[in-house]
């Protein structure tokens, strides 16, 4: 892993003969405004480290992600490092690439200079999704990088993975060097000096001592990144866990997060990729804050997110301007988990709207909890834009079901909230719910029908006008590790399907309102194989690669998914253990169970999660039990500030905007 004399060739050459015969050629390309290319020995003394970084889907799909997007900008600022992309190949690609060409096969390459991965010290992906991973191992094999950690050599890149998915990487165990939890700004940047300064040594007197396990010793040590190998999983006779422990000195019990504090002092992306080929967001992105503590139990990114850290109103208003000025986006989002609870959020929207009355500029936020929306705000981010369709999340379609979930919004609260959006000019309105959350029933979705059609009637009532929409969008719950509902049973792709059905049927035979309500679901299969991989152990991974040694690539599209594909090799990978997909899926935990990511810290304590969950099934009987925002409330103990030594922070902070002057 010691820098070559020379650069690695470019395989754009081998490359470009082949474009023609593949769909959207361009998103090979690279090129794009703001990317970067650097000398492969940029360092100005010492050793340069080169990343590779991925996000495990197509072009279009990865190019806006922004924490990619963030961590290239943090990577390639300094001097020292190389920081490249890539993304997944359509399959038409693929098999040019295996076909290859004299020289032999096609590897995977970087966008920016057309390297081969497998030259680079570090590929690092980021997973949002769990039914990213047969990309991963798609990429690994294509770059010519043995598909098993075990299997690598020296020469072979430290592959690591990161993202929420990353908090239970167990199922990818066997095919990662490494996996990082939280946030990455600072931690790419640690591993970065760590690896820097072992290719010095390795280079220097005494270097054969610098293997690559030794590298990732270093980086286990820390505290900071967790290195699979250097554990051992004991199974107990009925197929639980027994331990996780580490299996040589100096490794620590237990792997915490990263939490990154001061957002103002990491204004990124600050130059935001423009994309050749068209892209899912065709936007640029501001995170005003992150984190959340509404206490959401289905919710993982909220859980695993904590604290609340926002970022002044003018650092975002500084981000904006510079983002607009350095990609020529005429959209621009103000994202974060739940944006309208920004402290600030009106002088934001306010400033913002002034700034760029009259000019191309429209502000959109992500969906809006009901309980957090206001005309006014809604005004000012529709100001230069078109007035578009507003989306709320009510999750749960009964209040029974708000309650367990501690969603605290009523019926009321919805009714009253869609109103003022209608008799304010909106004609649309979208809801998204969940099905499938733990102790639901037929009735608790066929609400999810009545309530739309409360929201039909009270639009046409207050507008005068029956062109009047609301679209009802709805999702399969998947428990997700680090939750409350991480011990929960889930429900099965059957019933799922039917319960649906029902609500379909319900709203189609409507007279009066079906016809204004659209109805919007995937079936249930996806979801039982994300439960599978969200929750799995080390021996799903067996079940990974089978699915992608059959063919599997690109699980989180509909057209490439084949459950009949993932069952079978279910009954394959998982042969012998005593243990199938219905184990791993819709059976509930007990307190006392060994979960395979107890050993990785995100900060919350495992006793009020399990209280929590406790709470919830209370809820569900009756009892009132809400776990309020402890923004505006005393601590309540999760556990997350004074284990990662963090706190929350919030405003107000009483400053505004100015006027930009013409210059």
């Amino acid at each position: 892993m010691s820098a070559p004399a020379s650069a690695p060739e470019s395989v754009f050459g081998r490359l470009e003969p082949r474009l023609a015969s593949v769909s959207k050629p361009i998103q090979y390309v690279g090129g794009e405004l703001n990317s970067t290319v650097k000398d492969w020995d940029c360092a100005p003394e010492g050793e340069t480290v080169h990343w590779a970084l991925m996000y495990p889907d197509a072009y279009e799909v990865g190019l806006p992600n922004q924490g990619v997007q963030i961590l290239y900008e943090v990577l390639n600022e300094r001097d020292w490092i190389v920081a490249e992309r890539t993304y997944a190949v359509w399959p038409d690609m693929e098999r040019v690439m295996r076909a290859g060409d004299a020289a032999g096969p096609i590897p995977q390459f970087t966008v920016d200079a057309h390297r081969p991965v497998r030259a680079f010290d570090l590929f690092g992906f980021s997973f949002s999704t769990e039914l990213g991973y047969t990309n991963m191992l798609n990429a690994v094999d294509l770059a010519g990088i043995p598909l098993h950690a075990a299997d690598r050599g020296e020469d072979d890149p430290i592959v690591l993975a990161g993202g929420h998915a990353a908090f239970n990487p167990e199922p990818i165990a066997a095919f990662i060097d490494a996996a990082v939890l939280g946030d990455g700004e600072e931690v790419v940047l640690a591993i970065s000096e760590v690896v820097r300064e072992w290719k010095q040594e390795k280079n220097g007197p005494g270097g054969s001592a610098m293997t690559r396990d030794e590298l990732l010793r270093r980086l286990a040590v820390s505290g900071g990144v967790y290195v699979p190998r250097f554990y051992d999983v004991v199974y107990a006779e009925d197929g639980t866990i027994e331990a996780v422990v580490p299996n040589r000195p100096g490794i620590p019990f237990r792997v915490r997060k990263h939490t990154l504090m001061d957002l103002d002092a990491w204004p990124y992306p600050s130059k935001p990729l423009v994309p050749l080929a068209e892209t899912v967001h065709e936007r640029y992105s501001v995170e005003i804050f992150r984190g959340c503590t509404r206490g959401c139990r289905f919710c993982q990114a909220g859980m695993i997110t904590r604290p609340v850290r926002e970022r002044s109103i003018r650092t975002i208003g500084d981000m904006v301007e510079n983002g607009i000025r350095k990609s020529g986006f005429e959209e621009v989002g103000l994202l974060s988990l739940s944006s309208a609870d920004h402290t600030e959020i009106g002088e934001v929207a306010k400033d913002l709207a002034d700034r760029y009355e009259g000019s191309n500029v429209s502000l959109s936020l992500p969906s809006t909890r009901v309980d957090a929306f206001n005309i006014t705000l809604a005004n000012e981010f529709s100001r230069n834009g078109r007035r578009s369709g507003l989306t709320f999340a009510p999750e749960g379609g009964s209040e029974r079901m708000r309650r367990v979930i501690n969603k605290m919004v009523t019926e009321e609260d919805l009714i009253r909230t869609v109103a003022t959006a209608y008799s304010h000019g909106w004609r649309q309105v979208k809801l998204y719910f969940m099905c499938g959350l733990p102790t639901e029933t037929d009735e608790d979705v066929l609400a999810i029908a009545e309530l739309a059609k409360q929201v039909i009637a009270k639009g046409r009532e207050v507008s005068g006008r029956n062109d009047i929409r609301c679209t009802v969008s709805i999702g399969g719950f998947v428990p997700k590790a680090h939750t409350p509902f991480q011990w929960a049973g889930q429900l099965d792709h059957e019933t799922t399907d039917e319960r649906l059905k029902k609500l379909r049927d319900t709203v189609r035979e409507d007279k009066r309102f079906g016809r204004a309500i659209g109805f919007r679901y995937h079936d249930g299969k996806p979801g039982t194989i994300e439960g599978l991989l969200s929750r799995g152990d080390r021996r799903v991974g067996a079940i990974i690669e089978q699915v992608w040694r059959d063919g599997g690539r690109f699980d989180g599209w509909s057209e490439h998914f084949s459950y009949e594909r993932w069952v079978a090799s279910a009954e394959t990978g998982l042969a012998g253990t005593g243990v199938d997909l219905d184990w791993f899926t819709t059976r509930e935990r007990e307190y006392d169970e060994v979960l395979p990511w107890d050993h990785l810290d995100s900060g919350l304590d495992k006793d009020w999660l399990w209280a929590d969950w406790e709470d919830a099934l209370a809820a569900a009987e009756g009892s009132d039990i809400e776990v309020e925002d402890c923004r505006w409330t005393p601590c309540y103990d999760c556990g997350v500030c004074p284990v990662m030594g963090t706190e929350i922070q919030i405003g107000p902070t009483g400053q505004r905007l100015l006027p930009l002057s013409v210059v």
